[in-house]
């Protein structure tokens, strides 16, 4: 009897390298793949549908689940838009703290991503020193939000508050005795700033790691060059951006084409490959490591010499102090009316983008002049490159799938929505 070759096969939903709910159906020639099929919606949460019957200032933490490993970026695009039909310039040093935790979040997602990447093509050491500074930047998210990963920390008209002058002290306890919290709190004596500082001091020495374990490693090279190659053009037509883009020759990032936050004051560089395969995107987010780096060390230096409010002082946008509301009876009435019915916004539609770590993010909202939004449609960067699998895996094997999803860098948060 002659032997058939041809099998479909599901890869995922539950599959460790599928990163999240990807069901995605291979149709094979031997191990040889002649088309790949991705079902999505299997995380289908009706964000933008539920926007609709929420206050602007309610869908803020929304923002933070979508793309659930880089948060912060996500409320940027949404605070933005509001704060674009609102028409409102917000102070100076919110801007510069925007512009700082962002790249913390680009460095953040980019962490999980090599880790992740790397474990799925069989480096198992790269993901434990990944989430190694993963918990450093965690804890800075947390001293300045309350929470490790969803934030709610930046608001239409600014950021909920102002960097902490102290950061938070690990305890000793049955598991960490006086001597190692000695030494984990030794760089957390002083304020956030100086914890962030500390951190941008030691990092390149840990992006160094990394690529010594990688960059030149022959398994990593045979697992990633060639694979899932895209031309310039192509990536234009599929809609690519950020490192899927970047990876194939396209110089093109938000931050300096079309800056917001204080981008056009910063001085870094938007690192381009040449061959647009897993290599070259790899080489390309490493790079971003160092960039975002030396942004983070420019925002602390501007920080440290500038205090001023991080919040407009209009109180039909920005909730007045706790202190002025126990006194007065007006800023009591304006806390009263913004938590229970929320900010009024001006009738109008607005787009509002900016270079979130997997490309770009998009927020389309329309207004109506009601305390909702008529409807919010969000651009996932996520959502284009998946839809480019099928052409990204076509003629290479299952194993290559597996290094073409890790290269996308995908989230399903944003991708389902």
């Amino acid at each position: 009897m002659a032997e058939i070759r041809n099998y479909t096969l599901n890869f995922g939903p539950q599959h460790p390298a599928a990163h999240g709910v990807l069901r995605l159906v291979l149709e094979l020639d031997g191990e040889v793949i002649q088309r790949a099929d991705p079902h999505i919606g299997l995380l289908h949460r009706a964000t933008e549908k539920l926007a609709e019957h929420k206050t602007f200032l309610q869908s803020v933490p929304y923002m933070d689940r979508l793309d659930y490993v880089s948060m912060m970026c996500n409320e940027h695009a949404y605070v933005m838009a509001i704060e674009k039909l609102l028409g409102i310039e917000i102070p100076e040093r919110a801007k510069y703290i925007r512009t700082m935790f962002d790249e913390v979040t680009r460095i953040l997602n980019h962490e999980l991503w090599l880790g992740a990447h790397a474990l799925d093509i069989g480096a198992m050491t790269v993901f434990l020193y990944c989430f190694r500074e993963r918990e450093d930047l965690m804890d800075a998210y947390e001293a300045v939000s309350g929470a490790r990963m969803h934030a709610a920390y930046y608001r239409p008209g600014g950021v909920y508050r102002d960097l902490p002058d102290r950061m938070p002290q690990y305890q000793a306890s049955k598991w960490k005795n006086e001597k190692d919290v000695r030494s984990l709190n030794t760089n957390r004596q002083g304020s956030l700033l100086d914890f962030l500082e500390d951190f941008t001091e030691r990092f390149p020495k840990y992006v160094d790691d990394y690529e010594t374990l990688l960059t030149d490693n022959r398994i990593w090279k045979q697992r990633t060059v060639g694979i899932g190659v895209v031309s310039a053009e192509r990536a234009l037509a599929l809609g690519f951006t950020g490192a899927m883009l970047r990876g194939s020759g396209v110089e093109w990032d938000l931050r300096k084409k079309q800056p917001y936050a204080v981008y056009e004051r910063m001085d870094f560089d938007v690192p381009v490959g040449r061959n647009g395969d897993c290599y070259d995107r790899y080489l390309v987010r490493m790079e971003e490591f160092r960039q975002s780096n030396r942004i983070v060390k420019q925002c602390i230096d501007w920080l440290r010499k500038n205090p001023g409010p991080v919040m407009v002082d209009d109180h039909k946008i920005a909730p007045p102090t706790r202190a002025e509301m126990k006194f007065g009876m007006e800023q009591l009435i304006h806390h009263f009316k913004l938590v229970t019915e929320g900010m009024h916004v001006p009738e109008g539609e607005v787009y509002a983008a900016i270079e979130a770590p997997k490309g770009e993010f998009g927020v389309y909202l329309i207004s109506d002049g009601a305390n909702k939004p008529y409807r919010l449609k969000l651009r996932a960067p996520g959502f284009a490159h998946l839809s480019a699998l099928d052409e990204m895996a076509r003629g290479h094997r299952i194993a290559d799938a597996v290094a073409i999803i890790g290269t996308q860098d995908i989230v399903f948060g944003e991708v389902d929505r």
